[in-house]
């Protein structure tokens, strides 16, 4: 589990997501596209009060995915969890729970063996509600599409062509969220990995091409050097 975003009554509280973690390994699933055949078949959470809660998915679903990601999306003080959930004919989404279940999700795809690598999640814009990043395809479409969570559900406000934060059988995702001070940037790739690139918000969506990639140079982006 990592955590994305930093941020009562008791009962309220009683419910606040203090862990969380894929369980229930499965091969049913053959995508391989974090490096090997095993997905997740379950998301548990570990709430603040000590209890545990298991959300089981279907045997057409699985969580194709490195870790749960915790981020306030709401502005509650309560986190919820960001994950990949992909279904065995119709491949990945973006999917957002609470302990109480799934909250919303992105569409997904739309055919089997198709995923999408999550880049970060803050207030892009400045408008005062949460986005959320990911690159659609990043093998294929290398397309970044940024989501706009309000009132429970998401709204798509952007796409940008020609990006990328993940080639086939990695098991990790390049790049992701960095403030050096004038606001949130996505780091990612472009799409033919020759350059780090960095997309931000200021009168409008700006990409800036950074230098030539390198992991080292990709590392150093990220540490605002």
């Amino acid at each position: 589990m990592c955590l994305w975003l930093a941020g009562l009554g008791s009962a309220a509280w009683a419910d606040t997501i203090a862990s969380a973690r894929f369980t229930d390994p499965t091969s049913r699933y053959a995508h391989g596209v974090l490096g090997d055949d095993l997905e997740w078949g379950a998301l548990e959470l570990t709430l603040s009060d000590g209890r545990v809660l298991t959300h089981t998915l279907p045997d057409t679903r699985v969580f194709e995915d490195l870790a749960p990601r915790l981020g306030d999306l709401d502005g509650d003080t309560h986190p919820e969890v960001i994950v990949v959930e992909s279904d065995t004919r119709t491949g990945a989404s973006l999917a957002i729970y609470t302990a109480q279940g799934k909250l919303a999700a992105t569409p997904h795809i739309g055919t089997r063996f198709r995923w999408l690598a999550p880049a970060g999640a803050a207030d892009l814009d400045g408008d005062g509600r949460m986005e959320i990043a990911y690159v659609d395809r990043p093998h294929l479409a290398k397309t970044l599409r940024i989501w706009r969570f309000a009132d429970g559900d998401l709204t798509e406000i952007t796409t940008l062509p020609g990006l990328t934060n993940h080639r086939i059988g990695d098991d990790f995702i390049t790049g992701g969220l960095r403030d050096c001070g004038a606001g949130p940037e996505l780091i990612l790739a472009s799409g033919d990995w020759r350059h780090v690139t960095s997309v931000r918000h200021a009168n409008g969506w700006v990409r800036t091409e950074l230098g030539p990639y390198s992991p080292s140079a990709m590392a150093r982006a990220l540490n605002c050097e």
